[in-house]
């Protein structure tokens, strides 16, 4: 059967259908819109009543809004497909026979009459699809073939395509590519180019091991999804999105972002249980962490009040704590019962909080922080909430909220541990305490053995408790602006709640009432939200990639009767992801409030609220963030404080909570490491490592990582150099000069004329002699001339 409508003039509509005796019956609707068929005299007012249509009244033309058509050329043989299409106008059905295999039917111009086509096709085929672009009808052929035919051709197919060892008993194109996929009955799925008519892929041994099974199978292409069935399993192959030239900062989605103020880094984790630290200068990647949960989803994260300590939450029911270096110091033991969707921490002074999965909170308290696996404990609050809390925020001295999937916010006295109140759009209750009221357990509670206040009659009136299914109330974010220090006697807001709808309310805590509400984001579900620390900006983020920045400055001070709808004044919106955003934060930098944010698209961007390009962590080209944000700063005057530059050791080792508190005690995630057991080596050379913490009864003290004592400061200028004389004046040393002359050597009498005088005195002159005075004056004449050329040598 098939249903085709035109997208054009929906009140033309055609119902196509066989049967197993060889039939195609066709029902052409010409009012679709207004009604299908003429209503039957006598018939029953009723909306919801059953109206039966006989098939005679129809064929004889009766019900003047449709008339029918059909042929018998299948001739008693199952009709296994049957289909209308539009650009052939023409109605396509087959069957497994080898005679009229592939029937069109195409419309005469009077649209009521059918001249018939058909294809033989050797052993029959299981099913057909037709492109409109290439004009080609594809065929699974029970012969082991895929065949593609001219629909006006049909003597022989135009092409086959082989390769499959099985009867093809699917087959669909992907009409963007051009490409064309089929499915065989030994479970072999192929991807085949039809230009080329060539497998250009193949996908087996991923299916059900079922034998004899009956397949449907569906691409949906505009998500790239492919769906195919085997009896009562449905199997589901996503194509993985293609890069192009868009920069990606992790191999998966993304699921949480967050900014450390102390070393001026980001970091980030995705589905694959990687952490990724960032340099937020300059957008370099430091160092990198992987298989923190071995293959298990990090879903989120946070930080310590010194930001030291990193925890990671994962879907296997457990949550890390580890230093920056890469050593896992604790593992909290959330899910006793297997995994669990964590969704928030909540890390305070004597305490963490978690929830996400479940209607109470889950807790691990610091008295417990000296073993390595550390299990959680009962909350003394009880379950308050009807549905799973999915966040939760903290303002000191001890004011706790939590908000549900159904859209109620409770708030407790963090102390005491007890709820107070509950926070609806719809309505609010007064919660009363353990003492006060009798205790009832809530049916299907969590998993340990809880007790749920009894509540105000007198308040509740006609409020309805029924579970928001739609989403529509959900709090998927919970943030005080504690900014606002005058805002007890102005009545104004301090808590700001996004989620469901796309909404976000702003909340009076002191009055317990809601101020205002504005749809920030129309028509795409849920929200997220995060705000800088002056409350200055609000950033907001959707499913469909888009983030917009609203300035809350002046927005909702004071207390009013009427809910305020009016939005705040938005300063920008735009896209910087193609997909859904997990994740947002907003940190101060230099004297500007930057967003970073998280995506399902495997990107990690920052941008600033005034406009500037968003810049991608992984990008091949790093950037100076001075350049890059050249905007001016914003004056710090108009938030009545000013932004002081702090060095490493000014930073408080404490959260607000802590420093009303006694600051000689340390922090509840900072312990001294004794013994160290090494793991799973990570990327760039770092190593993560999971640390047992050994209590030895005195006092502990905190470690650091091996640089946080490292005061590091501009280097100092070093003097000019001077050079030496030889480069300033290099021609009076090497410069060419004149020839020396060789001084002048006396000669001295020669030794003939010397003896020569002495033999004449004695008249003695013998031949000897003479042979002696040619040696002397041969040599005389060699040693001169070895000495002039040894001084006619050029000097270095």
């Amino acid at each position: 059967m098939d249903y085709w409508y035109n997208p054009l003039d929906a009140n033309e509509s055609i119902l196509s259908f066989g049967d197993i005796t060889g039939k195609v019956q066709v029902i052409a609707f010409t009012t679709a819109l207004i009604s299908l068929f003429e209503h039957p005299a006598g018939a029953c007012e009723d909306e919801e009543a059953t109206v039966t249509i006989n098939w005679a009244e129809l064929r004889s033309g009766h019900h003047k809004c449709c008339y029918t058509l059909g042929h018998k050329l299948h001739h008693g043989d199952w009709v296994r497909q049957v289909t209308y299409n539009a650009s052939l106008d023409a109605i396509i059905s087959s069957t497994t026979s080898n005679t009229n295999t592939v029937v069109l039917a195409w419309r005469e111009k009077s649209k009521k009459h059918l001249k018939m086509t058909s294809f033989h096709i050797a052993q029959g085929i299981h099913g057909f699809d037709y492109h409109s672009q290439l004009n080609l009808i594809a065929t699974a052929g029970i012969d082991n073939k895929v065949c593609l035919w001219n629909p006006y051709v049909v003597s022989k197919p135009v092409g086959v395509l082989w390769g499959h060892s099985a009867s093809v008993i699917a087959v669909q194109f992907f009409a963007a590519r051009k490409q064309l996929f089929s499915f065989s009955r030994d479970k072999v799925l192929r991807l085949w180019d039809i230009q080329h008519q060539l497998s250009i892929q193949r996908i087996s041994c991923f299916f059900p091991k079922s034998q004899d099974f009956r397949c449907l199978f569906h691409f949906d292409e505009a998500h790239g999804r492919l769906f195919i069935s085997f009896n009562n399993q449905l199997a589901l192959l996503a194509m993985k999105s293609e890069a192009g030239k868009r920069v990606t900062s992790h191999k998966k989605a993304v699921t949480c972002v967050l900014y450390n103020s102390v070393l001026k880094q980001v970091i980030s984790s995705d589905v694959g249980s990687t952490v990724s630290f960032w340099m937020i200068d300059t957008g370099q990647k430091i160092k990198q962490f992987t298989g923190c949960h071995g293959n298990a989803e990090i879903s989120t994260m946070a930080q310590d009040a010194n930001e030291t300590r990193l925890l990671t939450g994962s879907t296997d029911g457990t949550i890390k704590v580890w230093d920056l270096n890469g050593c896992c110091h604790h593992t909290l033991n959330v899910g006793q019962e297997g995994a669990v969707d964590i969704s928030h921490i909540l890390v305070l002074k004597k305490t963490i909080l978690v929830t996400g999965w479940d209607r109470s909170i889950t807790v691990f308290r610091s008295q417990n922080f000296n073993q390595f696996s550390i299990q959680p404990e009962e909350w003394k609050g009880g379950i308050q909430h009807h549905d799973d809390i999915l966040c939760a925020a903290f303002s000191p001295p001890q004011t706790l909220v939590t908000g549900s999937y159904d859209g109620e916010i409770v708030l407790w006295n963090n102390s005491t541990e007890n709820a107070h109140y509950v926070l609806h759009p719809d309505y609010q209750r007064l919660l009363k305490s353990k003492s006060d009221a009798g205790l009832q357990k809530l049916p299907g509670a969590g998993r340990s053995p809880s007790t749920h206040s009894t509540y105000d009659q007198a308040t509740l009136g006609a409020c309805s408790f029924e579970m928001d299914t739609e989403c529509n109330h959900a709090v998927m974010r919970l943030c005080f602006l504690e900014a606002r220090k005058n805002i007890t006697g102005t009545g104004g807001a301090n808590l700001v709640s996004c989620g469901g709808s796309g909404y976000v309310r702003f909340w009076d805590t002191f009055k317990k009432h809601l101020l205002a509400e504005f749809l920030a984001h129309s028509g795409v579900g849920s929200i997220i939200m995060s705000t800088d620390k002056s409350n200055r900006y609000l950033a907001t983020g959707d499913l469909e990639g888009w983030l917009k920045i609203w300035n809350i400055e002046e927005y909702c001070l004071n207390s009013s009767k009427n809910k305020l709808t009016q939005a705040p004044a938005l300063i920008r919106s735009f896209r910087p992801h193609e997909d859904w955003i997990s994740s947002l934060e907003m940190c101060e930098l230099g004297g500007r409030s930057l967003i970073l944010s998280a995506s399902a698209d495997c990107s990690v961007c920052v941008t600033d609220v005034c406009g500037v390009p968003v810049q991608i962590f992984g990008q091949e080209k790093h950037w100076q963030l001075e350049n890059c944000f050249s905007v001016p700063k914003r004056d710090t005057n108009l938030m009545g404080h000013k932004i002081q530059e702090k060095s490493i050791k000014e930073i408080p080792l404490f959260s607000k909570e802590e420093s009303c508190l006694d600051p000689s005690k340390h922090s509840l995630l900072d312990k001294k490491t004794y013994s160290v057991r090494p793991s799973e080596v990570i990327n760039l050379g770092v190593k993560y490592m999971e640390t047992h913490d050994l209590y030895d009864g005195g006092i502990i003290r905190k470690s650091c990582s091996s640089f946080r004592s490292l005061s590091i400061g501009t280097l100092k200028e070093l003097p000019e150099v001077k050079k030496p004389a030889f480069l300033l004046d290099p021609e009076k040393y090497f410069r060419e000069g004149p020839e020396e002359q060789c001084p002048q050597i006396p000669e001295f009498p020669s030794l003939s004329e010397t003896l020569k005088a002495i033999f004449d005195e004695k008249n003695l002159f013998p031949k000897e002699i003479l042979d002696h005075e040619r040696r002397a004056k041969h040599l005389c004449q060699e040693t001169s001339s070895e000495v002039k050329i040894k001084r006619n040598k050029k000097p270095l």
